[in-house]
């Protein structure tokens, strides 16, 4: 019964906090757009870059949540 209580913890925080994490992204990359519409082509790639690594943090933890 352990394993299944850490393992939905896992998920639980794995899924909530990298979803937070793109959607502060998301939403300061908008605000910077906002405010200078000419950066874009310097904003949205840094932004994607982002938003992939805290995606790929949610995929560590459900590697970890279903292989431990």
């Amino acid at each position: 019964m352990d394993i299944s209580v850490t393992g939905g913890l896992i998920v639980a925080l794995g899924g909530m906090l990298p979803a937070l994490a793109v959607g502060l992204i998301g939403a300061k990359a908008m605000e910077a757009l906002g405010r200078n519409p000419e950066a874009s082509g310097r904003i949205l790639p840094a932004m994607l870059l982002a938003m992939a690594f805290a995606e790929a943090i949610a995929i560590y933890s459900l590697i970890l949540a279903f292989t431990g």
